[in-house]
């Protein structure tokens, strides 16, 4: 089964990470390249990416048939923004979630594991 293991981030989080040293960001991004490689390894790992900045995020929502308006942020009033995510295949939930315990988040409670819907079921 597929699950898409959200990684969060908001004020509280990027404050801490703004008070880490150089060496403890670099310790930081070197578990997410430690996560990714034996992910690959184990063959349970589709793909991740890490987001860019949300400041630099835009949205477009058409109001109308043929016209469409954008407007700032990735979505209004939001606190909490994606800052990444892992698409993993793996055995079970149980096994997602020991996934996503090990992120650098998931102390911050910023980790989201969510199921990915199989769209070629022929019970859709």
């Amino acid at each position: 089964m597929r699950y898409m293991i959200l990684i969060h981030s908001n004020p509280r989080s990027r404050a801490i990470w703004e008070r880490f040293s150089g060496e403890e960001q670099a310790d930081g991004f070197a578990t997410y390249g430690r996560i990714a490689s034996e992910l690959a390894e184990s063959g349970e790992l589709i793909v991740t990416e890490a987001l860019g900045d949300a400041s630099l995020s835009w949205r477009s929502e058409a109001t109308e048939p043929g016209f469409t308006t954008s407007g700032d942020g990735p979505f209004p009033e939001a606190k909490e923004l994606l800052a990444g995510f892992f698409l993993v295949e793996c055995a079970s939930m149980d096994r997602a979630i020991e996934i996503a315990s090990g992120l650098p988040e998931a102390p911050l409670g910023l980790i989201e594991v969510r199921p990915v819907m199989d769209l070629s079921a022929e019970d859709l």
